[in-house]
């Protein structure tokens, strides 16, 4: 036994050996602009090869050629091209820190040239430096023009509002604005109708429709997985820093019918399976990759009944994106049964409660605050206070940012601070180690 154990690791040895002295490796070390400090944990990508640096911020791909990525949690991505020769020299990468502070637009925000300067002059004047953009929004719409034959068979090509998404966001890129796709995946009235056997049905076996009379998809088949992928990639390959997926679980309705029972544990599986794929196909992009998910899902100690338990699904992506809406609250949260009025606790309350269920730090978390006016509890208007109260709760906890959410895309300055953010957020050189 001992014999076969050596000639294993004699194996093991030969092959990394090879490995380093392939023509194609590339080494370095990613480190922190400001403070010249290793980043450990920074994703590395190559070829399809992904790795994250050591303690001491050092990589090795063994097939690098063309091009590498890099990123890490808290700051902008990068990438370094390689020269045709082979790389003897170890590369060294420097990320700034970068803290995403973001306006939601729908598809007609961005389309919008009125909504859209509104916006970007906010970015301007004030701390707000990123955009989530809907890329497939509520209604299953792709607002550009979209290369997936699947898109075009189902009517998600109605509505081109977008004429040149690449062009857009190399604009938003030269101004300093970060960009986040937005896509909604399985919440999807135009796959549903082309394609009903791909919808959620009731007991009687009609296709289920929601409050808003739309139809759900279901989680558990793959070729609704493969078009919600293909999107994201296709969003990834347009120029977006980041890739969120939005409605990412089952209907929050009971006695539905779904190519799998629903159980907890089928639920979880297929919603962390998405996200595990999709990660997996996103890599060689090397575009962050974050989840939408209920605010209740911090506290609740099952799946919410909706397929999301924030310990499975945190391995899956690389920010959680908590919606911490105090109006969605409706039950409120131990000690503050009117959460409109105290949207400072929700938040902080929630973003603590969902760390300790995690496990990971706070820069793997950026909120959903809200901007709009409360539904549930007593109309009230969330204006500069309620919303710096947010703001100031998920920078206190350590958040990689935040992001305003507000369906109509009207957005004031009330309540952000005055002082715009450094615009060039990434660098990849720098003095050497």
């Amino acid at each position: 036994m001992k014999k076969i154990w050596f000639y294993v690791l004699l194996c093991i040895v030969s092959f990394l050996t090879a490995a380093a002295s392939a023509s194609g490796y590339a080494d370095g070390r990613v480190m922190d602009f400001q403070t010249q400090r290793p980043l450990e944990g920074a994703i590395v990508t190559g070829n399809n090869e992904v790795i994250r640096t050591d303690a001491n911020g050092m990589f090795m791909l063994k097939n690098a050629t063309g091009k590498i990525g890099i990123r890490a949690y808290g700051h902008a991505r990068g990438e370094v091209v390689l020269p045709a020769a082979p790389v003897k020299e170890p590369v060294n990468v420097y990320l700034r820190s970068f803290t995403p502070k973001a306006l939601y637009l729908t598809h007609y925000g961005i389309g919008s040239r009125l909504l859209r300067e509104s916006a970007l002059n906010l970015a301007k004047e004030t701390e707000i430096n990123s955009l989530v953009i809907d890329v497939k929004g509520d209604r299953g719409v792709i607002t550009y023009k979209s290369t997936i034959p699947l898109a075009s068979e189902i009517g998600a090509q109605r509505l081109v509002i977008i004429k040149d998404i690449r062009g857009l966001i190399q604009s938003l890129k030269e101004k300093g604005i970060y960009t986040v796709a937005r896509i909604v995946v399985f919440k999807d009235d135009l796959l549903g109708t082309a394609r009903p056997d791909l919808a959620v049905r009731t007991q009687d076996g009609r296709v289920f429709r929601d409050r808003e009379n739309l139809i759900w998809v279901d989680p558990s088949r793959r070729a609704v997985w493969d078009y919600n992928i293909s999107i994201a990639v296709e969003a990834a390959q347009n120029g977006f820093d980041e890739i969120q997926f939005d409605y990412v679980r089952f209907p929050d309705k009971k006695g539905l019918r779904f190519g799998v029972p629903s159980t907890e544990e089928n639920r979880v599986k297929y919603i962390t399976g998405f996200l595990s794929e999709a990660y997996r196909r996103l890599t060689p992009y090397n575009v962050f990759v974050a989840a939408d998910i209920f605010g209740y899902v911090s506290w609740n100690l099952d799946d919410t009944q909706i397929g999301q338990k924030i310990q499975n699904i945190a391995p899956c992506v690389d920010y959680l994106s908590l919606m911490l809406y105090p109006s969605g609250f409706q039950f409120g949260i131990p000690g503050y049964r009117n959460p409109v009025a105290h949207p400072y606790e929700i938040v902080s309350l929630s973003l603590k409660r969902a760390r300790e269920r995690a496990g990971i730090p706070a820069v793997r978390f950026r909120p959903w605050l809200q901007a709009f006016r409360d539904y549930a509890f007593d109309r009230r208007y969330f204006y500069g206070p309620e919303i710096r109260s947010q703001i100031k709760a998920a920078e206190e906890f350590g958040s990689n940012g935040w992001m305003l959410w507000n369906p109509r895309n009207v957005y004031k300055d009330d309540g952000l601070s005055r002082e715009p953010l450094p615009r060039k957020y990434a660098r990849l050189d720098g003095p050497k180690a």
